[in-house]
């Protein structure tokens, strides 16, 4: 989303981030084969099938890892927020690369069983009770089919459709698919591999997440400490200095709204720190053509009355702001989303907050 609308809304950073994704993971999967059949013993050699499924299922679970881990990641250092730009071409690709994965595990495995390869799956191995033995595919085909409808619906289609918060909730789904992929990986190569490598690194990465969801947590909590109001409702966010030009400080007020305050121009505004396509950190973007520009995917809103600047027409709630003796006073009762709030002038000095 922009000012300079267009239908499929590509430009020329995501032509740059979709190229790289692609080589990135075809040089991986290149990396992975070759290194694969070097390192095996002849005795244990596999044939070009059993690697790529092996490539694709190792590339697919490597860039889930880096989806998840970019989040956290973009919340702990600014330096990481365009990666979250194109994230769910990220998760796309990743639902490809694991229905590769399926495939040929399913065509290689039981495609010369005589029964339907997908029935054959299912009622080969019913070791449900037993470790060493458990059908660790199935955990994989579970984790597919969530994959699978979370690609579909990550068209904004379905963000409008099903709205930002329930939307958000359901693609939460994507820690259950992660959880499901560990655990068919880590069984698959406690009855299959003896090579040690592989659920080290499956571990590592998933301690890898947990620590940087951790780290990030606290990080907010830290950032978001409830701001007191004085005995007139406004509360005292202090100096316009304390504000970064043409960025904004996140306050939380009593409610446990968060409320992005905006410097821009020798002005200041305030919105909800709230982004109306993916409930994204609103607070954490900066003012882009006179525009609060999202972090997450580029929305945009004008901070005087929180409206997306034509042809587009989503709103967000605007919050009253003064600067009295020197101070950023902010109201913290939200207006109703698109409501016109004027801007108060840094160098203005107002004595009446009423």
């Amino acid at each position: 989303m922009s000012h300079g609308y267009q239908a499929i809304q590509w430009n020329g950073f995501k032509w740059r981030y979709d190229i790289v994704m692609l080589l990135g993971v075809a040089a991986f999967i290149t990396a992975f084969s070759l290194m694969t059949m070097a390192s095996r013993p002849p005795e244990q050699s596999l044939t070009m099938v059993q690697v790529l499924i092996r490539a694709f299922g190792a590339s697919a679970f490597l860039l889930l890892t880096v989806i998840l881990a970019i989040g956290p990641l973009a919340r702990l250092s600014a330096r990481f927020k365009p990666l979250l730009y194109n994230r769910r071409h990220m998760g796309v690709l990743c639902f490809i690369l694991a229905l590769v994965h399926a495939g040929l595990s399913l065509l290689w495995y039981q495609g010369f069983s005589a029964l339907n390869p997908v029935v054959a799956l299912f009622v080969s191995n019913a070791r449900y009770t037993s470790i060493a033995g458990f059908p660790f595919e199935s955990l994989g085909v579970v984790a597919l089919i969530l994959l699978a409808f979370l690609a579909v619906s990550s068209h904004d289609y379905w963000q409008a459709a099903l709205g930002p918060t329930l939307w958000k909730r359901i693609h939460m789904g994507v820690y259950v698919a992660y959880g499901l992929l560990v655990m068919h990986v880590l069984l698959g190569t406690i009855q299959g591999e003896k090579d040690v490598l592989y659920p080290v690194s499956i571990i590592g990465a998933f301690c890898l997440l947990a620590f940087l969801h951790g780290a990030s947590a606290l990080a907010g909590r830290f950032r978001d400490k409830t701001a007191a109001a004085s005995l007139d409702g406004w509360i005292n966010i202090g100096a316009p200095d304390n504000i970064p030009e043409n960025r904004a400080r996140i306050i939380k007020a009593a409610s446990g709204d968060r409320i992005a305050v905006f410097r821009y121009d020798g002005k200041i505004s305030a919105v909800t720190n709230v982004c109306a396509h993916q409930n994204g950190p609103l607070g954490e973007g900066r003012i882009v053509d006179g525009c609060i520009t999202c972090p997450w995917h580029g929305w945009q809103y004008r901070p005087e009355d929180g409206r997306s600047p034509a042809p587009f027409d989503e709103k967000i709630s605007t919050y009253r702001v003064q600067v009295d003796g020197g101070m950023v006073y902010v109201h913290p009762e939200a207006l109703p989303p698109g409501t016109p709030t004027p801007p108060a002038l840094i160098k203005e000095v107002k004595h009446d907050k009423a």
